[in-house]
């Protein structure tokens, strides 16, 4: 007996230095915009039962992330893991987790996203991070003023035309600045663009900005401001790249509706006491339902000297399960792509914040489905070319200095050479 008890204990002290030898410790380089570094620690202890391996996480300012990471990723400094922004610059540096995990399970949960970290050209088919959150373009409304003037408000499905019209009926019965006010940037630009149209690639991936659509748009866009619906503060009050927030114009009460995105959401419940307002579905159009996508993401780094833990530990923050309660739990819209479809249950924030939440998250199932070159563009190397561009030379057409064809002319030859550069 004596001797069957001492196997069994010699058996078991193998088994547990065992686990002791290939359970790891891994960095995890953590900025948040609320919570999330938080949130994430909380599920620390359920990820080391389930595997052994155990996180440290060093929780710093953005800007240590934007400033200094890829410094770090050039050294012996580097961490594990990180949670970045910059999702398809830092490519050289990502770890391919594809040997680690379920690829097939990846690409049903985040086909959508899973491009935005690879190399350009299509051929990469790595994986290598998880989007901890999706920002989401759309719009918002002032409902009190919907009512004031006595106007319907368009339902899901509706156009940016009909949008359009609604919106001039408001401000003329209401006597409000605008209808409609849009940050000036083409990345809000391009979410309407891609509703009339615009591909803004060719099928080998090549930008072919002024196409149809995009013409079609352009028209309506310079018309909107011409007939007054927009506002000469907006995008005429710029030049250049020059951003413009159009956020002060909607919470003034004097425009009707506010193109911007999901991350005003807590702005706009903290701040606007005055009226009520809500978002509301995206407006579609011949070209699909357009919503330009965002976010940030937790990667995993080749230089890692235990790339299996690593991967593991993102694994397990993907899982449908953990990444419904991270979602709910810091109050973000999911890259996933089943619980976009299935809902998110937001259940401690307020009703205008969880219904404004659940109608952006479907402003992304939307865009994924119908105009899937929003996500393209989002992950495109050289997106910051036509963000600088479209706003320069379509203001020129608004205020006249151009004509519309000489500023999508300027806009194509403009882009064609920065990006040859």
């Amino acid at each position: 007996m004596k001797k069957a008890a001492s196997k069994v204990a010699l058996t078991t002290a193998i088994l547990l230095g065992s686990t002791a030898v290939y359970a790891d410790e891994i960095t995890f380089l953590c900025y948040q915009d609320g919570t999330e570094c938080d949130v994430i620690a909380g599920m620390l202890p359920a990820f080391t039962e389930a595997t052994g391996h155990t996180v440290k996480i060093e929780t710093v300012g953005y800007d240590v992330i934007r400033d200094q990471l890829e410094n770090q990723l050039q050294t012996d400094a580097a961490p594990d893991v990180a949670r970045v922004t910059n999702l398809g610059g830092l490519n050289q540096y990502y770890l391919d987790m594809s040997p680690y995990v379920d690829a097939a399970a990846w690409e049903a949960a985040y086909g959508a996203t899973l491009p935005w970290f690879r190399k350009p050209g299509g051929e990469d088919k790595g994986i290598y991070g998880w989007m901890t959150q999706l920002t989401v373009t759309g719009p918002y409304v002032n409902v009190s003023l919907f009512e004031d003037a006595g106007v319907d408000m368009p339902g899901d499905g509706a156009t940016w035309d009909e949008w359009a019209a609604a919106l001039m009926q408001v401000k003329e019965a209401t006597g409000i600045t605008a209808g409609l006010a849009m940050d000036r940037t083409a990345h809000r630009w391009a979410g309407p663009a891609f509703t009339y149209g615009a591909k803004f690639f060719d099928d080998a991936g090549n930008p072919i900005l002024v196409d149809d659509g995009f013409r079609k748009y352009a028209e309506t866009f310079v018309g909107w401001h011409t007939s007054g619906l927009m506002p000469a503060e907006g995008w005429p009050a710029g030049a250049g790249t020059q951003y413009q927030n159009a956020a002060p114009l909607f919470q003034s009460g004097e425009v009707a509706m506010h193109m911007s995105g999901s991350w005003m959401i807590n702005n706009y419940a903290a701040n606007i006491t005055d009226f009520d307002w809500k978002a509301v579905p995206v407006p579609c159009g011949d070209g699909g339902c357009g919503a330009m996508p965002g976010g940030a993401a937790v990667v995993a780094f080749k230089s890692s000297k235990s790339p299996e833990a690593a991967a593991q530990f993102i694994d397990f923050l993907a899982k449908e399960e953990n990444a419904a309660a991270f979602a709910a739990q810091t109050k973000n819209i999911t890259a996933h792509q089943g619980l976009q479809a299935s809902g998110i249950d937001y259940a401690d924030a307020s009703p205008a914040v969880a219904a404004a939440l659940s109608t952006f998250a479907g402003n992304a199932s939307k865009a994924a489905a119908t105009t899937p070159q929003a996500y393209t563009f989002q992950g495109y190397a050289k997106n910051f070319v036509i963000y600088g561009v479209v706003p320069d030379y379509i203001t020129k057409a608004i205020t006249g200095e151009m004509t519309l064809d000489e500023a999508l002319a300027a806009i194509d030859a403009d882009v064609a050479a920065k990006i040859a550069e």
